[in-house]
């Protein structure tokens, strides 16, 4: 079979181009510690706002001083909706969803996470000073989206 020269180039240009994606990724894997999670914690949808630590959100403190933050987003609301932590103390997030797929964004820092239905999303966050972050879902989740809105407020540590 007869294959036209500018063909062979374009065969060859494409698959040079994905090994090249590949070892990107895979170099980025490697170096950069850029790894899918290994466990996912899960919780039934239809029991989140009945029982376990989702049926009361809000900032708890564990009985060695850790504090952690228990966040339900859904339809167009964060709960709670006003986050008051304290400064220089690491500070533990743990956000799931009863409905669709929603964002958990703290603005101004690097703290954003996928909240998704039936999973839990967990990360820890340090604010070194005292000051006020906008909380925002920066996934689509129905009409009123924009709305969907809270406030983070790190006040000075006890």
């Amino acid at each position: 079979m007869h294959v036209d020269l500018y063909e062979r180039i374009w065969m060859w240009a494409a698959s040079a181009m994905i090994a090249l994606f590949l070892a990107v990724v895979a170099f980025s894997a490697a170096t950069q510690a850029v790894h899918p999670p290994g466990e996912v914690e899960t919780i039934d949808p239809l029991q989140v706002r009945i029982q376990g630590e989702f049926a009361a959100p809000g900032v708890h403190r564990g009985p060695g001083g850790e504090t952690t933050v228990v966040v339900v987003a859904e339809m167009f609301r964060f709960e709670p909706s006003v986050i008051r932590v304290p400064a220089g103390e690491k500070v533990t997030f743990r956000v799931t969803s009863p409905d669709v797929l929603h964002g958990f964004q703290v603005v101004g820092t690097n703290a954003n996470v996928m909240v998704a239905p039936g999973y839990v999303s967990e990360f820890s966050l340090t604010f070194p000073e005292p000051g006020e972050h906008l909380v925002v879902c920066n996934e689509y989740c129905g009409l009123s989206h924009h709305l969907m809105s809270g406030k983070l407020i790190v006040e000075e540590a006890r």
